[in-house]
């Protein structure tokens, strides 16, 4: 009686290990012979895992295993490259600290199908058992999170790892909401020019670094009007121009004798139309901190004044800018592309309101309108 054959396998190849145990290769989309990552005890569960293999294939779920060994490191530095041309160039310097930081020295000779969720909690828990602030953890979460969505998008692994991370909570901190009257005093106790740069920032909304970018051509005085059009960063102690915040350039009206102030003052400025309204004594660009300890500080101080940022001035027009013609109008002067981030973190409620809400409601109640 003739010997039975054994029949031809229809996808992949098995093969009994001295240890006794089953190895299981399979041809790749590419024709390459690649063999599981594991060992099999019986041939029946390596075919098994063949099968399951075979099916990713015909579905266009398989992943290349090589793509998945590349480590943290190299594809952080791979992706960094890619996305920085459409980054700005504080955020790029913002990136690349957070990753050389907090991201390699932790994760950096992992490889990309090795790392779990657990992993990320872990490294999360690790941050904050060393003191880090939650704005910090969170924004190297942020960047790890992006970096894992770019990998799956690529196909170097099913999954992200940083899903169902619990992430330390930011403090609520309020900006401290100026009545006018109280951001005109700063005003007054500023510094020329200086207090013409304070009254940008409370009585047109722009940001510091709006204000220290303008010009002399961002400026139509006759028009009483202010293009807001550049931005001025500091980056790892270099100073950029960019373009605003969410590149955001608008057309902000100021009120005539803002218009005129600014006036007079483009009439002492040297150089042509590319010079900026706010320089230092030495005529160099702007830093923030060092022009806040010379020139604000000192003009909150002198005003009556404490715990007062440049920025709660911003936040300050804001609000007064909602509370009288709508969050529509305060996103625009603010440069929101969405009015949602003016009502989360600009506008706020202005003391008194809610009273005059009930009065009127009561009125309402009673039949009238008080208009």
């Amino acid at each position: 009686m003739p010997a039975k054959r054994k029949s031809r396998r229809a996808f992949g190849r098995i093969r009994k290990l001295p240890s006794g145990r089953f190895q299981a290769r399979y041809p790749g989309p590419d024709g390459v012979l690649r063999a599981a990552d594991q060992t099999f005890p019986t041939t029946t569960d390596a075919d098994r895992w063949l099968a399951r293999k075979r099916i990713e294939m015909e579905e266009g779920r398989w992943l290349d295993p090589a793509e998945g060994r590349t480590t943290v490191r190299d594809w952080s530095a791979r992706w960094l490259t890619a996305v920085s041309p459409q980054l700005k160039h504080k955020t790029q310097a913002s990136y690349r600290s957070l990753i050389n930081s907090l991201i390699i020295p932790a994760l950096g000779d992992r490889e990309l199908s090795s790392l779990r969720p657990i992993t990320i909690v872990e490294w999360v828990g690790a941050m904050k058992t060393r003191g880090l602030s939650a704005s910090r953890i969170r924004q190297a979460y942020r960047v790890l999170s992006q970096i894992m969505r770019a990998a799956v998008d690529n196909e170097m692994i099913g999954q992200t790892p940083c899903r169902g991370v619990k992430l330390p909570r930011m403090p609520q901190t309020e900006p401290h909401i100026l009545t006018p009257l109280e951001a005109s005093r700063i005003v007054r106790s500023a510094t020329k020019p200086h207090d013409l740069l304070i009254s940008l920032l409370a009585y047109a909304g722009l940001r510091v670094g709006e204000a220290f970018a303008l010009r002399r051509a961002d400026i139509d005085v006759s028009g009483g009007l202010v293009l807001v059009d550049e931005n001025l960063a500091e980056a790892n102690g270099i100073l950029v121009f960019d373009t605003p915040k969410s590149h955001q350039k608008r057309v902000l009206r100021i009120g005539p004798s803002l218009a005129a102030r600014i006036g007079r003052h483009l009439e002492t400025l040297p150089g042509g139309e590319d010079a900026l309204l706010f320089v230092t004594p030495g005529g160099k660009p702007l830093r923030y901190n060092q022009w806040r300890k010379a020139y604000f500080d000192p003009a909150v101080a002198a005003a009556g004044l404490t715990d007062v940022t440049p920025h709660d001035l911003r936040a300050s027009h804001g609000t007064w800018v909602a509370d009288r013609y709508g969050v529509m109008t305060a996103a625009h002067r603010l440069g929101h592309s969405n009015a949602s981030v003016t009502t989360r973190h600009y506008a706020r409620p202005v003391a008194g309101r809610d009273d005059q809400v009930a009065e009127a409601a009561d009125s309402w109640l009673s039949g009238h309108d008080d208009g």
